[in-house]
Parts: structure tokens; C-alpha cells; sequence
């Protein structure tokens, strides 16, 4: 189904709790509240904690403090990842009996021969009875197209830039592919929108729905936010956490780094947003990224 031709839009923003929240993650929240609310729908959260290994003690909380100092509130309650193990099971359980995935034994040196990428359909290396597999979708060799409302048309031969992608990791944890996609249609996602660093991710989210039998959403990709080297901020020394106590600052930046006028108004970070949201228009998103980041 064309999500334009749903009743009601419905939005996401999904925060990993791997540190505070920093400019770049409040530059994609804002700019996705603010596609929700202009289309008068939902804007929802979804705390991304399926990777225990990285997570931050505390970072969860912060974010969602975070968010709500700077009147980014949500409209259901907040999803966790971490409680929806069954969906995800369910999930791979139907690709499994569709023999649409296969366990896979095969190291980095096995593959580093193919550019580090896996084609072939099957594990090439033999199964190793001491070690768990991990599991791989198998994926045809074609080329899947989609606009982005933002960036526009795109086209991604799927087999040739990604390959057998895995969608459950050796140490048995879910691959984000997988959770976000189950995600996104468990909880009605009609358009996503976030950060162009995840745009590389559209072929193999779109292909996972069509396997899956889901809805295909809407997709918009904001410019990421880099510093004055080009790396993206949350892998940067400028990824400085955004201050919560004093909100105005960061959101006015934010809003002018995305290309939305706020104006004067705003003593508050519900009149600041209220403000840019007057007259707001998505088509005049920023497109392209800047160097460096405002400095906070």
C-alpha cells in the first residue's frame, strides 16, 4: 500500500542508548517531530536497546529527560526493544520455515576474499558444532528503487552493495534490520524519518517487508550533522552532550541547521517549536550536510 493513501500518519524517533543525547540525534528528533506534526499524526519514541554490549547504564533515561526538556514529547507510550523479544522470534521464525534464511559459520577471512560481502545463498564455510551460527537472509540479485522524500530517487542492486545480510548475530541478539522493520509495522509506522547515515539501510529494510508481507513506510533522510573533519557527530570528539538545563540554545540551532525559521518567538522550547512549525513545509528541509556542526 502507498502510505500516502493511509488515514492517519505516524512517526518515529529511535534513539540508541550508546550516550546522551548530542546535536546530531536532537537534529534528527526535531526534524521527524516536526514531519509528524505538520501532517497533524503521531510522533512516537522507541528506545533501540537490543545491543547490550554498547549500551550505556542510564543513557535510556537521559535521552527520554532529554527529549522532554526540549518539548519533544511523545504521543503513546515509550517502546523498548529489549521487551519485544517475542516479535522479533516470530519474525525469523516465518523466514526460517520460508527458507528465506540460513545459518552461516563464515569468518571475516572467509569473506574478506569478496570484499567482505556474502552472495552465494548458503554458508561456504563448514559448520563448526563448538560455535553458534549466525543467520543470514538471503537476498536476489536485483535492484530495488524508492523515492526519498527528501533526497529522491534512489536505487540499490541489494545483492551487490549488501549481500546475505544477518539478521540474528552469532551471540544470538537481534540485527537492527530485523528489530526496526518488526517494529515499524507492529506499531503502524506510516513514514520514518532520521539521520542520512541510515539511508544505506532503506534497501535491506524494504526487502526484509517484502519477505515479511509488511507495509512498506515512507522514507525521509535528514543531512547528518558532521564535524570539522566530516565524521558524523555521534562518532566524533564534538558529540558533546546537549544541555537539557538550558534547552533554547541547541533547539534554535537545530531548527536553523535543518533550514526552519523560528523567528524571535519562543521563551519556552513548546513556543520555539510551535513557532517553526508555523509555515513549515518538509520539502524545505535542508538536503545536503554542513561542515562543521553550530558550535553549542
Amino acid at each position: 500500500m502507498d502510505p500516502s493513501t493511509r488515514t492517519r500518519y505516524r512517526g518515529r524517533f529511535a534513539p540508541s542508548p550508546t550516550g546522551a543525547l548530542h546535536f546530531g540525534s536532537l537534529v534528527a528528533a526535531v526534524g521527524s517531530w516536526l514531519v509528524a506534526r505538520h501532517a497533524s499524526g503521531d510522533w512516537l519514541l522507541r528506545v533501540e536497546d537490543i545491543d547490550p554490549p554498547r549500551e550505556v547504564p542510564g543513557a535510556a533515561a537521559g535521552i527520554l529527560a532529554a527529549l522532554d526538556a526540549f518539548g519533544l514529547h511523545a504521543d503513546e507510550p515509550v517502546v523498548y526493544q529489549s521487551r519485544r523479544q517475542a516479535l522479533y522470534e516470530s519474525a525469523f521464525e516465518r523466514l526460517r520455515e520460508a527458507g528465506e534464511v540460513f545459518p552461516c559459520w563464515c569468518s571475516r577471512a572467509d569473506l574478506a576474499p569478496h570484499g567482505g560481502i556474502h552472495r552465494d545463498g548458503r554458508c561456504v564455510a563448514a559448520p563448526d558444532p563448538q560455535r553458534p551460527p549466525a543467520w543470514r537472509l538471503r537476498v536476489p540479485d536485483e535492484t530495488l528503487r524508492w523515492t526519498d522524500e527528501l533526497q529522491g530517487p534512489q536505487e540499490e542492486n541489494l545483492r551487490d552493495v549488501a549481500g546475505d545480510f544477518v539478521i540474528r548475530r552469532v551471540e544470538g541478539l537481534w540485527a537492527y534490520q530485523l528489530a526496526c522493520v518488526v517494529d515499524d509495522a507492529d506499531q503502524g509506522i506510516t513514514h520514518v524519518v532520521r539521520g542520512a547515515d541510515l539511508l544505506e539501510s532503506t534497501a535491506r529494510q524494504i526487502y526484509l517487508q517484502r519477505v515479511l508481507g509488511l507495509t512498506t513506510p515512507g522514507y525521509l533522510h535528514l543531512p547528518l550533522v558532521l564535524d570539522g573533519e566530516g565524521r558524523k557527530l555521534s562518532k566524533s570528539a564534538a558529540s558533546l552532550p546537549v544541555d537539557p538545563a538550558d534547552p533554547l540554545p541547541a533547539l534554535r540551532r537545530a531548527l536553523a541547521w535543518l533550514g526552519v525559521p523560528a523567528g524571535d518567538a519562543g521563551d519556552s522550547p513548546g513556543a520555539l517549536l510551535a513557532s517553526a512549525l508555523n509555515g513549515f513545509q518538509p520539502a524545505a528541509l535542508r538536503r545536503s550536510s554542513l561542515t562543521p556542526a553550530p558550535a553549542l
